[in-house]
């Protein structure tokens, strides 16, 4: 009995760090890419194996190693100005979601976001002008950005509505995006730490993930150094339609 309990035990293990493994991989593969997204396509293979709070840990655990190295990098192509808009929107709206990731139940909101960003991309689709570039806009979805980092860790195609109008080229929408998601990592860990979320037992499980993390960084940077302009900014909205199908589902 105990023999089976063990073997139980450790099938269950083993199938969890398989599947961390291949979320994480993937996940931040596409996030060195493109810039954001890495956690809209990690979160669905992770919440096979574990619920929401966890996987939301372990992506924001290598979020948080992963800051540094993107915003050292690309520091030169960030667009401050609009760091800085977003900035403090931003902080408010992952405290208050990581308040409601522990508190409350909000599967309702994720379907919401779904529909929000499929409605997004078919309008971006329609009419390809570039809209005016907004102050009010950039302080809304800044919070609301924030709000969805903290709940689901998906708050990037908030970010790119903003972000994407602002940036002359996609060098810079790219850098840019790194530098919002890494500030709102910075503020998103210590909170989930504070609110019990974080564990040890998680950062332990992340040693054994960090040889594959580092491959997806390395393997993304040299697929974004292949690819053109225009393929990118289609590969953008391709990800967030498909992003947004998966939050409705």
């Amino acid at each position: 009995m105990l023999e089976d309990f063990k073997l139980d035990y450790f099938y269950g293990m083993d199938t969890m760090l398989l599947l961390l493994i291949l979320g994480t991989f993937l996940g931040f593969f596409i996030q060195t890419v493109i810039g954001f997204a890495g956690a809209l396509v990690a979160l669905p293979i992770l919440l096979l194996a574990m619920p929401l709070p966890d996987a939301i840990s372990y992506i924001s655990i290598f979020y948080f190693i992963s800051t540094p190295i993107f915003v050292y990098r690309e520091w030169k192509n960030i667009d401050k100005d609009i760091l800085k808009k977003l900035a403090l929107s931003s902080v408010i709206g992952v405290i208050i979601g990581i308040v409601i990731l522990s508190y409350g139940q909000p599967m309702i909101l994720k379907k919401a976001l779904g529909i929000f960003i499929i409605l997004f991309v078919l309008n971006s689709l329609r009419d390809q002008k570039e809209t005016k570039r907004n102050s009010k806009m950039e302080y809304t979805f800044g919070f609301l950005g924030g709000f969805f980092s903290g709940v689901f860790s998906t708050g990037g195609p908030l970010y790119v509505m903003v972000v994407k109008n602002a940036s002359p080229d996609v060098k810079t929408f790219r850098a840019t995006m790194f530098g919002i998601l890494g500030l709102v990592t910075i503020v998103r860990l210590p909170a989930l730490a504070i609110g019990g979320i974080l564990t040890i037992h998680q950062l332990y499980n992340s040693l054994f993930v960090l040889p594959f993390f580092i491959m997806a960084l390395v393997l993304g940077k040299k697929a974004y150094l292949k690819m053109d302009e225009q393929l990118l900014k289609k590969i953008i909205l391709g990800l967030l339609f498909v992003s947004g199908v998966m939050l409705l589902v």
